[in-house]
């Protein structure tokens, strides 16, 4: 039900979706899903709860796998890249559905937003301290990553070709990445 469900959410956005699309999709009855849920918006800020969790961690894990700030980028985006083609529905649930729709997700996605953007900001802290990078404002360069990193996910999810792009679009949005951070070494 809840692979449906973020199916049905990616889909139809939240405002659109009802109660009935998730169980015909799901292939449950309308009393297996208020067993577990008393109404719509409790099971999507479940969603998006794990979804912000598994997306933070993947993201966390793949950018502390690696030492260099270069090696860093393209962890990250690679890991990025892969959740959108395998997962596109998870990533458009984060980035699109609901939004504003549920004042109750409001908290979280200010939450997830910060720890996203403090995930770029130790990274970059880190390349600064190193001299890897110019003189910047790590705080500012972090959010406009983020930002920017989230638009350019959006775009590859409307492609139908995405998989097959996937590579070229990784690494033309690593060379972005690093000229955006104002890395001094070789963007590759």
């Amino acid at each position: 039900m809840m692979q449906a469900a973020v199916q049905i959410f990616a889909e139809k956005g939240y405002q659109a979706a009802t109660v009935r699309d998730i169980v015909d999709e799901a292939a449950v009855s309308v009393g297996t899903f208020y067993f577990y849920f008393p109404d719509k918006e409790t099971l999507f800020i479940h969603l998006y709860e794990e979804t912000a969790e598994f997306l933070l961690q993947t993201l966390q894990q793949a950018m502390n796998s690696r030492v260099s700030f270069p090696q860093q980028v393209k962890a990250v985006l690679q890991s990025y890249v892969s959740i959108a083609v395998f997962e596109p529905a998870a990533v458009q649930l984060m980035l699109v559905a609901g939004v504003g729709a549920v004042p109750a997700l409001d908290d979280k996605r200010n939450a997830f937003r910060k720890s996203l953007v403090g995930m770029w900001e130790r990274s970059l802290r880190g390349a600064l301290d190193k001299n890897m990078l110019a003189p910047q404002n790590e705080s500012l360069t972090a959010m406009a990553l983020a930002g920017a990193v989230d638009a350019a996910i959006l775009s590859l999810l409307t492609r139908a070709d995405r998989a097959e792009e996937a590579s070229t679009f990784t690494r033309e949005l690593n060379r972005f990445v690093l000229r955006a951070s104002a890395y001094l070494g070789d963007d590759g």
